[in-house]
């Protein structure tokens, strides 16, 4: 439930309350570029986030007093398909809402619609739509949902059900974790859940993998691919498999699975398996063990850049938690299977939030572009902890060196979602 771990920062000044919360101040500085930076403001309760433009994210600094486009409510994802910005209210069971928008020719964001949908738990770009999946977490409630919505007109055009005890196959419910489209296909990797008792993402198999095969875009199963090497793959609410140039499919594992009281149960090390372009099985000739090229480390989040590169996000895996993001960096090469540390990043300690969902990438695959959230922790008058926040800045990362610089701050809020537009025509 990455939502829920979203940092809740106090301000540093007074002022700064007052601007971020006016509605009046909304779309009121020059910011504007390709570039779109989400961001939420440092504040005592919870709020909504602030969607902001910029040329440029190795330099200078944008703000959220004053400027952007506020959402309409807390706990938003994004996701970009056929030139279109598409920013997801997560409803936390009720129905979201989705809002389109589009770059004009002023480096602004212009919003083309704004509709209320089911909330979903998975969705990614397909083809020239976003494909979403509503996943149940029961199993006394079986049914799973999956939409069509058109990115020409922001409409829904088709929806199907998935029956997530048939499709598990062991007696718990497939839970999807994302989705990935390979070739013509969507490809779903889901973890099998007991859907009952105190954590109903508890299961009695987490020393298992699997990928569900569909068409597209009628969305039949064609199979359900299994492996035993590893525990399930991606995280809630996380991509856990990207395609390469070549046409494999590199499935991410971070080994995870918990028992009814939250304690995690996998014996299998945090790794990356393969599935060869065009099959339907996984490569057995194939195992990165993760934990073990890290020396002890688990993977909680990847950004595949080109040519087999791979930016990690990964934590001590004496830390493992199921929904928190890994605030230490390393390149991998899934190629190769060479892994090295990122210098010039702040100390992992010094984190609060990095994003994990939406990073940009250059168009040559050299640099990955992630938001990094800095402060500390104090303790009040009252002997209380709270959580100071520093400054929130886009950190440019050289694939090649395996090297950080800062670049754009964001000032008064939290990056948490980094992604790129052209102007519409």
């Amino acid at each position: 439930m990455k939502f829920l771990h979203r940092y809740i920062y106090i301000f540093m000044t007074a002022l700064l309350v007052t601007s971020c919360s006016d509605p009046s101040s909304v779309d009121s500085c020059e910011e504007s570029g390709n570039f779109i930076i989400a961001a939420t403001p440092q504040a005592l309760d919870g709020v909504a986030d602030y969607l902001l433009t910029t040329e440029s994210l190795e330099s200078g600094s944008i703000s959220t007093v004053g400027c952007g486009q506020e959402q309409d409510g807390t706990y938003r994802y994004y996701v970009t398909n056929n030139n279109k910005y598409f920013s997801l209210l997560y409803g936390q069971g009720n129905p979201g809402a989705v809002t389109t928008y589009q770059l004009n020719s002023n480096g602004k964001l212009d919003e083309l619609s704004d509709f209320q949908s089911e909330t979903v738990q998975a969705f990614a770009p397909i083809e020239d739509d976003v494909l979403m999946v509503k996943a149940p977490r029961s199993i006394n409630d079986p049914t799973a949902y999956w939409y069509r919505l058109n990115t020409e007109n922001s409409q829904f055009t088709d929806e199907g059900q998935i029956d997530i005890i048939e499709l598990a196959g062991n007696g718990e419910g497939a839970f999807p974790s994302w989705l990935t489209q390979v070739d013509d296909q969507v490809f779903m990797p889901f973890s099998t859940i007991t859907g009952q008792g105190n954590n109903s993402f508890s299961t009695s198999y987490p020393d298992s993998a699997w990928v569900a095969v569909y068409s597209y875009p009628e969305m039949a199963l064609q199979t359900v691919i299994k492996d035993d090497r590893t525990s399930f793959i991606g995280r809630y609410f996380t991509k856990g498999l990207s395609v390469d140039e070549n046409g494999d499919v590199y499935a991410f594992s971070s080994a995870i699975a918990t028992d009814d009281n939250g304690q995690m149960i996998s014996t299998k090390p945090s790794a990356i398996t393969r599935i060869n372009g065009g099959a339907m099985e996984f490569d057995q000739s194939y195992f990165f063990n993760i934990q073990e090229a890290s020396d002890g480390f688990y993977l909680t989040d990847h950004v595949y850049a080109g040519d087999g590169n791979v930016l990690l996000m990964m934590r001590d895996a004496d830390e493992k938690a199921p929904y928190t993001t890994g605030h230490n960096f390393a390149i991998v090469n899934v190629h190769n299977q060479t892994f090295t540390w990122v210098n010039g990043l702040p100390d992992a300690s010094s984190i609060l939030n990095v994003t994990s969902m939406n990073n940009y990438v250059s168009e040559d695959g050299s640099t990955v572009y992630t938001g990094i959230t800095i402060g500390n922790t104090i303790e009040n008058e009252e002997g209380e902890k709270e959580t100071v926040f520093e400054g929130s800045y886009v950190y440019a990362i050289d694939i090649a060196s395996a090297t950080a610089t800062r670049g754009l701050e964001v000032k008064g809020g939290a990056i948490t979602s980094i992604n790129k537009l052209e102007p519409a025509e």
